[in-house]
């Protein structure tokens, strides 16, 4: 790699899916490390506290933290944008590079960019969050030309429980919502362990899905300069896009 690239993940405090799998997927690169800083979220929901968990004072505190340790790029590996709107992470990752001279991305402004590279219009969305949220983040895709057409959630709320969700309930999800035959599929939560299930559900559907936690890395390893068709095993995201 010639030198080493750090990179830096702001995590949600009682998220425990997004550290392993990021880790895990960098193992095929020795020059690559990821280091994570939390703050609190413990609850997905549209009630105030819930929102407020989410303000800009909180991550960009995290942020400077992981600019003690001068990483090469800030990722909020997280989902709020889609029900908070995306400019929320626009501004956030303003705020970062203001703050910390270090270039920052999110999962939902990585995963909007693959959606337009790859002319993806309808998609389906899987997720264990709340009727209301779920709506929520259908509404806010749709105001940026992407129209889900197919939809699973488990209605739950407490952060934490979503990485309890067993594998065969995401795949089951995964499939109902591929029944509609949407051009991508995302998985959308960083604690829900979906990211390891990817490359066998897309051989058997034959549709691209893209992992939340994944598009993280994937934006943070082109933003830091490495080659992301080094990663295997992990999907079709990491191929070259066309």
């Amino acid at each position: 790699m010639g030198q080493h690239i750090r990179l830096g993940m702001l995590t949600p405090s009682s998220n425990t899916v997004l550290e392993p799998i990021t880790q895990a997927m960098l193992v095929g690169l020795p020059g690559v490390s990821a280091h994570f800083s939390r703050f609190r979220v413990t609850e997905i929901s549209l009630n105030l506290s819930a929102l407020e968990q989410f303000e800009n004072t909180a991550l960009l505190e995290a942020a400077q933290l992981l600019a003690d340790a001068k990483v090469d790029v800030i990722a909020w590996n997280g989902t709020s944008a889609g029900w908070l709107g995306i400019e929320q992470d626009r501004e956030l990752c303003r705020q970062i590079t203001v703050a910390t001279g270090i270039p920052a991305t999110t999962s939902v402004l990585a995963l909007q960019e693959i959606f337009l590279a790859r002319n993806i219009t309808q998609f389906g969305l899987v997720t264990p969050y709340t009727d209301d949220v779920q709506a929520k983040v259908t509404t806010n895709f749709a105001q940026q030309g992407f129209q889900c057409i197919a939809e699973q959630h488990l209605n739950l709320q407490v952060n934490f429980s979503f990485a309890e969700v067993d594998a065969e309930k995401i795949s089951a999800m995964v499939y109902q919502v591929a029944h509609a035959q949407p051009q991508a599929i995302t998985t959308f939560c960083t604690n829900l362990c979906a990211a390891p299930l990817v490359a066998e559900l897309e051989k058997d559907i034959g549709i691209p899905i893209f992992d939340t936690v994944t598009v993280a890395v994937w934006k943070s390893l082109r933003l830091a300069g490495v080659d992301t068709t080094l990663v295997k095993g992990w999907g079709s995201l990491f191929a070259d896009l066309p």
